[in-house]
């Protein structure tokens, strides 16, 4: 008689295999930040993740932040981190730590995946010309070196790609004058994934999904459609971060990606569960004419 464990791992294997097939050779851009960038164990598991998509003939991208390591850094030399409405504002001397430290975790993400023997390329949006910006003001406020994304090169992440590289990126880059910024990851990840065409886009963060009601654990909305998210937006049903994650879901959706995943990072291989299994277990942002389920 066969172990009944067994059989339950070829249920989820054979679950997952119109998702494999559909999504074979296509891009897929995942935007990794918050707690799990911290906790070793759920680092690992993301990388086990981005690996495992890689290997079954996806192309992800991993773009990262790195903001509480970054705040961290900056109270070490003994300065105090400054935010204007969830923005970081940067001075001169912050910036210099924002590239170091970005570069470092960088570096730290391509080891992981090479140990896992994939081949891995660690880039920032400088290399290449990847993302060009200018100067961002917030509420006409002047918050110092961060950048407003202008124009995005993909030339440098299709050349990687077809070497059979998972590109992992670091979201600085600089102006027509050759002035470094920092860039919001969230905006990075929606910028490049309209720009490379990405199948999906994936957001992995701190919060399980959008909420009907952000007081109600129980109301998570676990598909929504582009013009039920700009509903929410306009009837004040999500507010503070939830508002701009949600704009660059909507923007990346008209703009081609076919459909964006909100997922709790701090869950252990929820990139894993949200794109393999017919359920999931974040929010999925569709265009219009989607399907809710790939397999139906």
């Amino acid at each position: 008689m066969v172990n009944h464990k067994y059989l339950e791992k070829a249920e989820v294997l054979i679950e997952a295999l119109p998702y494999i097939q559909r999504f074979n050779r296509k891009i897929v851009v995942i935007k990794y930040g918050g707690s799990a960038m911290l906790d070793q164990e759920l680092k690992q598991n993301v990388i086990k993740d981005v690996v495992l998509l890689k290997l079954v003939g996806f192309k992800p991208i991993i773009v990262h932040g790195g903001g509480k390591e970054i705040s961290r850094w900056v109270e070490k030399v003994g300065m105090e981190p400054k935010f204007i409405n969830g923005l970081r504002v940067t001075d001169r001397e912050t910036m210099e730590i924002v590239e170091m430290v970005l570069s470092k975790v960088n570096k730290e993400l391509v080891t992981m995946v090479q140990s896992l023997g994939i081949k891995a390329v660690g880039i920032s949006g400088k290399d290449g010309g990847l993302l060009s910006c200018e100067k961002k003001f917030k509420d006409e406020k002047d918050i110092g070196f961060v950048g407003e994304i202008t124009k995005v090169d993909p030339k440098i992440l299709y050349d990687l790609l077809e070497k059979d590289f998972l590109p992992i990126i670091f979201p600085v880059g600089y102006d027509e004058n050759f002035q470094t910024y920092n860039i919001n990851a969230d905006d990075a990840a929606c910028s490049i994934a309209k720009a490379v065409h990405a199948e999906k886009l994936a957001f992995l963060s701190d919060i399980e999904g959008v909420y009907k009601d952000k007081e109600d654990p129980s109301s998570l909305i676990s598909e929504l459609y582009v013009h039920n998210a700009e509903k929410l937006i306009e009837e004040g049903f999500v507010g503070g971060g939830m508002i701009p994650k949600l704009q660059n879901c909507i923007e990346a959706i008209e703009e081609g990606v076919n459909r964006v995943h909100i997922l709790d990072g701090r869950i252990p291989h929820s990139l894993l569960l949200e794109i393999f299994t017919n359920q999931g277990i974040g929010t999925a942002i569709l265009r219009e004419d989607s399907k809710i389920y790939d397999d139906e």
